[in-house]
Formats: structure tokens, sequence, C-alpha cells
């Protein structure tokens, strides 16, 4: 009888857990899944100049030389450098001035840089100062006579950019930042 009774304790007790358990409501949430979504970034330039420009010299006369530089709207923050590359006889002929906007990258010739935000538009940027270069008053008939196509004086401008930032704490400084886009 004892076995019984316990045997039956026993079942009432499971009984009793069984339907206590199942009353009970217990609390529980889920959160919904966030995603990121990462995405590109870029650093867009261009590099542009009127067509058709009339670059005769003639001593003591300016002539239009309009390079301008573009940042592509949505570009990160950057450097932006231009490089003017001279003929060896330029200076003998020719004269100009680099835009304000531009600063002279220390150690460098003919290297100028500026820094540039980000921005949702393009941002256009001149290189040289009015856009016109001068003939010196000082060219002579001869000193154009003695000149052939090989040997006429040329300025070449290159445009180049570089990110702003080296990491979300550090910023590269211009000249790193000219070091990276050396070709």
């Amino acid at each position: 009888m004892k076995k019984k009774s316990v045997v039956l304790i026993l079942t009432f007790a499971l009984v009793t857990v069984c339907i206590v358990g199942g009353t009970l409501a217990w609390l529980t949430a889920a959160a919904p899944a966030v995603t990121n979504t990462f995405t590109t970034s870029d650093v867009d330039i261009t590099l542009e100049e009127s067509e058709n420009l009339d670059l005769k010299m003639i001593p003591g006369y300016t002539i239009t030389k309009d390079p301008k530089v573009t940042v592509i709207a949505g570009s990160e923050k950057c450097y932006l450098f231009v490089k003017l590359e001279k003929s060896a006889n330029f200076d003998q002929f020719m004269t100009y001035t680099v835009d304000t906007d531009w600063t002279a990258l220390e150690g460098e010739e003919n290297i100028f840089y500026q820094v540039v935000e980000k921005s949702a538009k393009n941002q256009i940027f001149d290189v040289i100062s009015g856009n016109k270069v001068t003939v010196k008053n000082t060219v002579t008939k001869a000193d154009m006579n003695g000149l052939t196509e090989d040997t006429y004086p040329t300025l070449t401008v290159t445009a180049y950019a570089s990110q702003f930032a080296k990491n979300s704490a550090e910023n590269f400084t211009a000249a790193e930042a000219w070091a990276n886009v050396q070709p």
C-alpha cells in the first residue's frame, strides 16, 4: 500500500506540474534584423579646356589658356593637385600666374594643391589666374623665327586627386597625398 501511495502521489504531482506548466505564459520578444549595406566611395575629377584657342604668340599680347579641373559631385573630401610642365624655353617667351586658390607643394616644382570638401554638386577650379598667359613684350621676330614646330613653347597641365583621410583617425599630409598619385 505504501508503494501505491507513493505512485499515486508522484502521479498527482506530475499531473499538477503539467497543468501548471502548461498554463504559464513566458514573456518573450524578438527585435527585427538590422542590415547594413556598405556602398562604395570615390574621388573623381576631370580636366578640360576650351577648344579652338588661338595660341599664336604676339609680343605683349595675352592668350586665353583656361584649363579647369572639376571635382565631380559626390566625390569624397580630397586633395586636388595640378602639375604644370613647361618646355625648356617657355619662360623665355611666356608668363602666367597660378590661380590664388592653389598652394605650392613644398619641395616640389610646379605642383600645386588645394583641399576640396565633399559636395553634392560639381566643383570647378581655374588653374591659371585670369585664364590667360602673356607673351613677353621682349620677344622679337628673330626669336620667333628661330622656333620650329619641335621647339614651340608648351605648357602642359595635368590634374590628380587623392583621398584626404588616411583612415578614420588620421589625414594625409599634402606631401603624402601627392605621393599617392604618382604614376
